[in-house]
């Protein structure tokens, strides 16, 4: 049995990875970092293909799926992504775009062209990255919780449609909340809380993704946030979520 890791070169996607290849997974890990992945796969204990690939560009991902697609890889994570810190008005569009290519398209462009395979042959397991932000409206790093929003969305409306065809192929979410990676240095911004480790949170998302659970969430308090925005208007959530996101200003 094969594994596809997208942002593997670093943080989850790297831990992922391992954890895979020590459940005797052979793994294709990709990323934009090569020396990393090469790095990465001198690690695992499996056999392993590298693919370097830019997921931001359409054409990219479809590259992927096709060097990897005769192989029939029964597991496909989606965890390449990005984030920016800034007000919508002052952030740059060029960014923004790229990260709406990378965090949405790409997730889109690949869980579309393996699942048509997974249905085919009435398994697999899709995995895709998402985070709490999925549940809220963020200000000063508008795009990136909409982004995660999308992928939420997306993720649970396909898992329903397979539920009902009775499909035995698994769909689901990752959903931490900060973690200890080079995302937020990336993002320009600070951790305004205490991060978990990227190992636990990506033991803990292969754990769940094998019990086939819709939405995995890392930790105990983090599993309260999906409760409290029922609960609360979407205004008042932005409002205390823009006095949070002030706290992780990395200037």
């Amino acid at each position: 049995m094969s594994a596809i890791i997208t942002g593997a070169s670093s943080g989850i996607g790297r831990h992922m990875a391992k954890k895979l290849s020590d459940m005797g997974f052979d793994t294709v890990i990709t990323g934009r970092n090569e020396e990393k992945l090469t790095e990465l796969a001198g690690e695992l204990k499996t056999k392993t293909k590298i693919i370097t690939a830019d997921l931001s560009k359409t054409e990219e991902c479809i590259r992927l799926y096709e060097e990897v697609k005769d192989e029939k890889p029964e597991i496909l994570i989606n965890n390449a992504g990005f984030g920016e810190f800034a007000p919508f008005a002052e952030g740059s569009l060029e960014t923004e775009l790229n990260m709406i290519d990378t965090n949405i398209k790409a997730v889109h462009v690949l869980m579309k062209l393996f699942l048509k395979d997974f249905i085919k042959k009435d398994f697999g397991y899709i995995l895709n990255t998402c985070s709490l932000a999925a549940f809220l409206p963020g200000p000063m790093m508008a795009t990136y919780y909409g982004t995660k929003s999308y992928v939420y969305r997306l993720t649970m409306a396909v898992r329903e449609e397979l539920r009902r065809k009775g499909s035995n192929v698994y769909c689901g979410v990752l959903c931490p909340g900060p973690v200890k990676t080079g995302f937020n240095s990336r993002a320009g911004v600070k951790f305004a809380t205490k991060g978990i480790d990227p190992k636990y949170c990506a033991d803990y998302a292969i754990e769940k993704m094998f019990a086939e659970k819709a939405v995995i969430i890392p930790g105990k308090k983090e599993k309260l946030l999906p409760f409290l925005t029922h609960i609360s208007p979407a205004a008042l959530q932005a409002v205390f979520c823009y006095e949070f996101q002030k706290k992780k200003d990395g200037k």
